[in-house]
């Protein structure tokens, strides 16, 4: 959540030694985070009525950051489910980075004194933007850290099946 505008990303020297360091081993973490990520896409597939799964783009070969999935709007279950459920099981999980950004507190002065930003919106309200709040309502990430063990990947792959299959299915 922002509070404030503007965001500090300059590394320190020690940060940029580290970091000069560690791209030696850039190639080996890109191919397992690749492979992680191909292994949780192929385990989670049965699953994409009721989630939705990332995508590369076209014509791309990402060095995926994480996993991202969004629970579908008639799932059955609501993300905070799902997400209590894989951290009760040692699956840690992370909300995406900012969602509807106009939502939050750095925005209040800006609203309040009605100057400062203006949101284009394919809706008739000025102020809607309904993907960006399905993102910051039903959408989060889970890792694909290059040091994931296949039975790691596996228990999680399980940890998602046994909440799937077990969660009601909506009646549509």
């Amino acid at each position: 959540v922002y509070s404030h505008f503007g965001y500090n990303l300059k590394a320190t020297e020690m940060q940029a030694a580290i970091g000069l360091a560690q791209l030696d081993k850039l190639p080996r973490f890109i191919e397992a985070r690749k492979k992680n990520w191909q292994y949780l896409r192929k385990a989670l597939n049965p699953f994409s009525d009721r989630l939705i799964l990332p995508e590369p783009a076209a014509n791309s070969d990402p060095s995926w950051f994480g996993f991202l999935l969004t629970v579908r709007k008639n799932s059955g279950f609501t993300r905070d489910r799902l997400v209590a459920h894989l951290e009760r099981n040692k699956i840690q999980t992370r909300m995406l980075f900012a969602g509807n950004l106009i939502k939050h507190p750095c925005f209040d002065e800006l609203r309040r004194s009605g100057k400062g930003f203006r949101v284009v919106s394919a809706s008739r309200q000025p102020s809607s933007l309904p993907i960006t709040d399905q993102i910051m309502r039903d959408t989060f990430w889970i890792g694909v850290y290059p040091g994931m063990t296949k039975e790691m990947l596996e228990y999680m792959a399980k940890t998602f099946a046994d909440f799937l299959f077990s969660a009601p299915r909506p009646v549509i």
